[in-house]
């Protein structure tokens, strides 16, 4: 029996990731060759229904094309409440109101797959800056900032996050002061967005505090064919898939 796929997201007022996310499951569904409606979206918030409810409508398509499975793919980067705590409880409200007619399953959040980092690489070699700040959405729930700190690390670079410390603000200053003056900022998120939109105003700003800085700000993740293979990678771990 084929399983069915549903990638889960924020959400967000403005219609730039929701675009995003169409193309993210289109690419997905890619994989799963004249299966594309096999492969949904859903948000965690801003949407006219609750995430259990979006779940439970998609696995009655599911259920209607023969699928017994249905995988739940957090399109989150950091471990925090929404992954850990909040899906997982409407995960729990949609398998209550379904029963045994399909399981749920939900697999690891996208920012854990190991591969991650290669997306930022081929940005920061286009880049060339002398360092390079990874700028992280940040979480207050405890040990969540680790996975970007660990990835930060490998990528030679340092980070800092839009709602928690160390502020982006607060880490330019840190460099200026030792003597950096070429600074590539790599916003890590999925999407464009409001965010992406105020960290390109800051980094406006910054440019007039520092005149002497070059700053070089890359765009986020995007809804890319490497993004696609690593959430496929995801959802399909543990399973052996036939197209």
């Amino acid at each position: 029996m084929p399983s069915a796929y549903l990638l889960v997201s924020h959400g967000s007022r403005d219609p730039r990731p929701d675009v995003a996310m169409q193309q993210l499951a289109k690419l997905v569904s890619l994989k799963l060759p004249n299966s594309e409606n096999l492969v949904g979206t859903a948000t965690l918030e801003v949407n006219t229904q609750p995430l259990h409810q979006q779940i439970q409508d998609f696995a009655q398509k599911a259920l209607a094309f023969g699928c017994k499975s249905l995988k739940i793919v957090p399109l989150f980067l950091v471990p925090g409440v929404h992954v850990m705590t909040d899906i997982p409880a409407e995960v729990e409200l949609a398998q209550t109101a379904l029963g045994e007619n399909i399981k749920i399953e939900i697999k690891p959040y996208v920012g854990s797959h190991g591969n991650l980092a290669k997306l930022l690489t081929p940005t920061m070699a286009k880049i060339q800056a002398e360092v390079s700040i990874v700028l992280a959405h940040g979480s207050r729930r405890s040990g969540s900032q680790q996975p970007v700190e660990t990835m930060a690390r490998n990528l030679e670079a340092v980070t800092a996050y839009w709602s928690v410390s160390p502020s982006l603000e607060a880490r330019v200053k840190e460099l200026v002061v030792a003597g950096y003056r070429q600074i590539a900022i790599l916003p890590y998120f999925l999407f464009t967005g409001g965010i992406t939109d105020a960290i390109a105003k800051s980094v406006e700003q910054l440019k007039l505090q520092f005149p002497g800085v070059t700053f070089k700000l890359a765009p986020p993740l995007g809804a890319s064919a490497e993004m696609a293979d690593l959430i496929w990678d995801l959802a399909t771990e543990g399973e052996k898939v036939f197209g």
